[in-house]
């Protein structure tokens, strides 16, 4: 006999009890709750249209579930973010004793292999930073923008959200608030903190140079002091879509690197500190995740890196050097 069901026992009652405890007790976002809730209410449909009261809910029902999704053309990553949400509402429902087994647990999720990120190799990072044009005040923004994107691997809502406060150019250190109010300190690196301290130093004077009515065509308008580190022409601070057609529009005079996006930078950030012997944990700090699961895809990116270094240190990994030890 099925448990009887009530108001916090059915779906709408775990679903919103949910919702109250990722925003109390992991702080998220409006942005992020709804996103959760949206996928929420797509598995909730989807459990109301084929009779599964939450009891039910187990492996075999999750994975029709994202077979459901793959039969909608729900891409692997669309796939793999909805089940990030019914994994959250899946531990609800542990909790509360709604169910007694884990659904991952015996979930059939072979189906969701993760699509490796491309990156930039450093000759591509050095002639993209090459193609800016540092003679204005804007190619000087968007300079120190890409080398902070890149050297700290921030977000691109936490590098346009960057205020001046938050920095310290002479210690080299950024203080990043990030996802759930969690705040990270990461380095700058020296050509990430000269750049900005350049393109600071130009932007003042333009902005005093405004101020005084000094020149009609003064590239930034003094239309109030912003804490924003990095500002637009009227003065207001960056947003995620100014940076990413600024981007867009440096990567375009090399046809190689026209497919990249301002979250390529971060891959590349990550990829490369791990080649050049960084710990994982390190990065992951960086980074700001969570879940060091979610950072060790940057370990399956560099497998040509892992094999040179294996052939240039392995006393065995050469066939010649094989043959001089027999």
């Amino acid at each position: 006999m099925s448990a009887r069901r009530t108001p916090e026992t059915g779906w709408d009652g775990l679903i919103d009890a949910h919702l109250m405890r990722l925003r109390v007790e992991r702080g998220l976002s409006a942005h992020s709750l709804e996103a959760y809730s949206r996928d929420l209410r797509s598995f909730h449909d989807f459990c109301l249209g084929h009779r599964i009261e939450p009891p039910q809910f187990d492996g075999g029902a999750l994975t029709r579930y994202l077979e459901s999704l793959a039969d909608r053309g729900f891409a692997p990553t669309s796939q793999r973010r909805h089940l990030s949400a019914v994994r959250g509402l899946a531990r609800e429902m542990l909790d509360r004793g709604v169910i007694h087994r884990d659904p991952l647990l015996s979930g059939k999720l072979t189906n969701l292999s993760r699509k490796l990120p491309r990156t930039l190799s450093r000759r591509d990072i050095e002639m993209l930073l090459a193609t800016i044009d540092t003679s204005t005040v804007r190619g000087l923004r968007d300079r120190a923008m890409l080398e902070l994107a890149y050297s700290s691997g921030l977000r691109v809502s936490e590098l346009v959200g960057v205020q001046l406060p938050q920095l310290n150019l002479r210690a080299g250190l950024v203080t990043v608030p990030g996802k759930g109010g969690k705040e990270r300190i990461v380095p700058l690196g020296r050509s990430a903190a000269g750049a900005i301290a350049e393109y600071l130093k130009r932007r003042e004077e333009e902005l005093r140079c405004a101020a005084s009515g000094g020149s009609p065509r003064a590239p930034l308008k003094p239309a109030r002091r912003s804490k924003a580190l990095f500002i637009t022409r009227l003065g207001g601070p960056m947003t995620r879509q100014g940076f990413f057609k600024a981007l867009k529009a440096w990567a375009a005079t090399d046809r190689r690197l026209r497919w990249m996006s301002p979250h390529t930078l971060r891959h590349s950030f990550a990829t490369h500190l791990l080649e050049g012997g960084a710990d994982l944990r390190a990065v992951q700090e960086m980074l700001g995740h969570s879940d060091i699961s979610t950072t060790q895809i940057y370990t399956h990116l560099s497998r040509s890196h892992l094999r040179k270094v294996h052939r240039t240190y392995h006393p065995r990994a050469t066939r010649a050097a094989a043959m001089d030890a027999d």
